[in-house]
């Protein structure tokens, strides 16, 4: 089913349609809003608020982007206004569940363990980095989005969005430089 006849079935009335719609975007909302947010006892809430607002603005949608995209737009302003009300600018928690199989079931374990390791500390590392960073970071690399999606779901000018994502970039990699070479390695 494509995205126009999704929504026109959920604007029929079709709450079968609209419970897909969440079941197709629940990976891209809940993954959007617990980098920006963080705080895990938050997260449900705030993905339960997002799908409310998709509901009710679904008639407003135009189909200038993907339904995806518009749908991230609403994830990315919606948890940006929960950390302004509450206030919970800076706080963090560290997110070790991941959704992509990074594993070979073939591999060794301890080379399953290792990775599993790297992937939480480079997690860890995304996370301290600041809110707009980490959030580049997330829509353009865990999430696929392209620049001009990235400019619609944030707001911001592709320039903008290119230089967060360099600087991202720079400083995760300065983070991880760093621990390498006073830790001895990873």
């Amino acid at each position: 089913m494509n995205d126009k006849d999704l929504i026109q079935q959920i604007l029929s009335g079709n709450m079968n349609a609209f419970t897909f719609l969440v079941k197709q975007n629940q990976k891209l909302v809940g993954h959007l809003v617990c980098r920006i947010i963080q705080q895990h006892e938050d997260v449900e809430d705030v993905c339960q608020e997002v799908f409310i607002k998709v509901f009710r603005n679904l008639k407003h949608f135009r189909g200038d982007s993907k339904l995806s995209t518009w749908i991230a737009s609403i994830a990315y302003n919606t948890s940006i206004s929960y950390l302004k009300k509450n206030n919970k600018f800076g706080k963090q928690e560290v997110d070790e569940s991941g959704d992509k199989q990074l594993f070979d079931p073939e591999e060794h374990p301890q080379v399953i363990l290792e990775k599993a390791e790297l992937k939480r500390f480079i997690q860890q590392k995304i996370e301290e980095l600041p809110e707009h960073f980490r959030t580049v970071i997330t829509l353009f690399h865990l999430q696929e989005f392209s620049y001009k999606e990235m400019e619609e779901i944030t707001g911001l000018p592709e320039g903008t969005i290119k230089t967060h994502l360099f600087r991202a970039r720079q400083l995760l990699k300065e983070k991880l430089i760093f621990v390498h070479q006073n830790q001895g390695g990873l």
